[in-house]
């Protein structure tokens, strides 16, 4: 009996600080829970060792049932032995955040306070923090606006990433950033995986920059670049679009191994050129707005995505050495078609001859409301051109006569 007794598996370990058991409940009280945890004594829970126990949880607690404790004190003297639930689960969080570090997962938690660096959100009893910075709602704006955006996420559950864990420090350092970012990076995925060249989605613009603007066709982001938002020439993507407006775009390309996505806005419309020969004709007269000026003419936009040239000599009877000495940007004429090619996408205009119209032509083919129009063009002035700026001549140092010059002096020899 002796040696079966003496033997590895009948050995008796005291329990020790740090250590998690399982226990079953001998008596209940709110002072109190008295626990078996299969040592000499049992072990006793003070009611501030189980504070994180809702008040219907510790109802449904009865005696018999099994619950995890931390060892808090070894057995003392007197034969107690300290165990603490809130610390169990706390330690049972730790091991849980760890394990969906490790395993790279994104976790839920619920947003329970703020400080003045970010949110204090609550995983099982271990606070965690999320920085400000790490929070998609919360702007870069003055400290009184960022405060109250934090308070406002009070109660929202966010999804998070866990950036840094350190138990021995007690520090769980959170992203929302991170987690959305990787979840658009797995939809993404997905979505190039689905979308075929060509077809037509609806999106919405998630952000605007000089070259282009950024759709969201389902969880992930296309570009659309500058030259496909219209048909029409754009400087800059918001003279046509505004964050969160909701649009149909076609797929230019998928790059699957740089995981890009091509969109365009310009290609859901029909290309203004095929039908151009059936709205417009030659000698008819348009109102156009004027884009763009050349050394050779002025470009204007009779409609989107449709220009014509009004070359300098057709400006004005005068010589025109430059189009601004007539006319500017952003300016309406009342112009004339003069030729008309849609296989090279090319309209000739003449300002001159569009002044020229009898008052009643105008009425008719633009409006009795064009007719004064029609008069204020045919009275612009041409503005004189700046003159160049003079080369330099050598010959502009010599002395003139009548300049007084000190002579060099003789030579010696």
């Amino acid at each position: 009996m002796e040696e079966m007794l003496s033997a590895p598996e009948y050995e008796f370990r005291a329990p020790q600080f740090g250590d998690v058991i399982d226990g079953t409940i001998t008596r209940k009280d709110r002072e109190e829970l008295l626990v078996d945890i299969g040592s000499k004594s049992e072990g006793v829970i003070s009611s501030r060792d189980f504070s994180t126990l809702s008040d219907e949880e510790f109802d449904e607690l009865t005696v018999g049932d099994k619950v995890l404790v931390f060892v808090t004190q070894p057995e003392s003297q007197d034969g107690i032995i300290g165990l603490s639930i809130d610390r169990a689960r706390q330690e049972k969080s730790w091991r849980n955040l760890q394990e969906r570090h490790d395993a790279n997962d994104v976790i839920e938690a619920e947003v329970v306070n703020y400080n003045k660096g970010g949110l204090l959100v609550n995983l099982d009893g271990v606070r965690g923090f999320v920085p400000a910075s790490q929070v998609t709602e919360i702007t870069t704006g003055d400290e009184q606006q960022k405060q109250a955006e934090m308070a406002r996420l009070i109660g929202r559950t966010l999804q998070l990433k866990i950036i840094e864990i350190n138990r021995n420090r007690n520090r769980l350092i959170l992203s929302e950033r991170q987690a959305l970012q990787e979840r658009r990076d797995e939809m993404k995925e997905k979505l190039i995986e689905e979308l075929t060249e060509g077809e037509v989605r609806r999106g919405r613009v998630s952000s605007i920059c000089d070259f282009g603007a950024f759709v969201d066709v389902g969880g992930a982001d296309g570009l659309v670049h500058l030259s496909e938002l219209s048909w029409s020439r754009v400087k800059h993507p918001s003279e046509v679009l505004s964050i969160g407006d909701e649009i149909d775009v076609y797929v230019l390309g998928i790059n699957a191994e740089e995981r890009k996505i091509a969109l365009s806005i310009k290609r859901t419309q029909p290309e203004p050129w095929s039908w151009v020969a059936t709205k417009y004709e030659v000698n008819q007269l348009v109102l156009g707005t004027v884009t763009q000026l050349a050394n050779f003419g002025a470009f204007a936009r009779i409609e989107d995505g449709i220009e014509g040239l009004v070359h300098v000599s057709e400006l004005s009877e005068a010589r025109v050495e430059h189009p601004r000495q007539l006319v500017h940007e952003g300016q309406e004429l009342i112009l004339r078609i003069i030729r008309i090619d849609p296989q090279r996408r090319r309209m000739g205009l003449s300002l001159r001859r569009g002044v020229e119209a009898t008052d009643e032509e105008v009425s008719l083919q633009l409006g009795p409301e064009y007719v004064e129009k029609k008069h204020e063009l045919a009275g612009l002035e041409l503005a004189p051109e700046d003159p160049p700026e003079p080369e330099y001549d050598p010959m502009d140092d010599e002395p003139a006569v009548g300049d007084v010059v000190e002579a060099a002096p003789e030579s010696d020899e």
